[in-house]
């Protein structure tokens, strides 16, 4: 998809954060606070990221996770960006910008993974199959 035709499909904060590398702000995002069952995925791509069962609140503002769901689809990259050195996170199919990926997290591998809702899609679990994501039911 070309970037006219993204403009077309995002929001203007959809197309900051997943094209144009930026961070909405804390606290003021659509699924920082929410904990419905199912799965979210790339808003671009439709690519599934993350389960509702690894997400938790880190209390930083934005969607954490412990990890991402099964397969590949997350990418790490080295960010210099603003002065500091971090992980970033990527989709793999759209190389939509998610987030970054600390060390600080619950989890057995102690990450958490910090993800801009507005790179983020939610399918509720009463829909996975309706909207082809059958195959992730077994999460729940």
């Amino acid at each position: 998809m070309n970037k006219e035709d993204l403009k077309n499909k995002l929001t203007p904060i959809q197309y900051h954060v997943t094209q144009e590398n930026g961070t909405e702000p804390p606290h003021r995002n659509e699924f920082d606070q929410h904990f419905s069952e199912g799965i979210y995925v790339d808003i671009v791509s439709g690519k599934p990221l993350f389960s509702s069962k690894d997400k938790y609140d880190a209390g930083c503002g934005w969607p954490s996770f412990t990890k991402p769901i099964d397969g590949p689809e997350v990418t790490e990259h080295t960010d210099i960006s603003h002065g500091m050195t971090r992980t970033e996170v990527r989709s793999k199919t759209a190389n939509s910008h998610l987030g970054h990926v600390f060390p600080d997290g619950p989890g057995p591998e102690g990450l958490r993974y910090c993800i801009n809702s507005a790179a983020l899609k939610f399918i509720p679990k009463e829909k996975l199959q309706e909207e082809g994501y059958g195959e992730y039911l077994k999460h729940f």
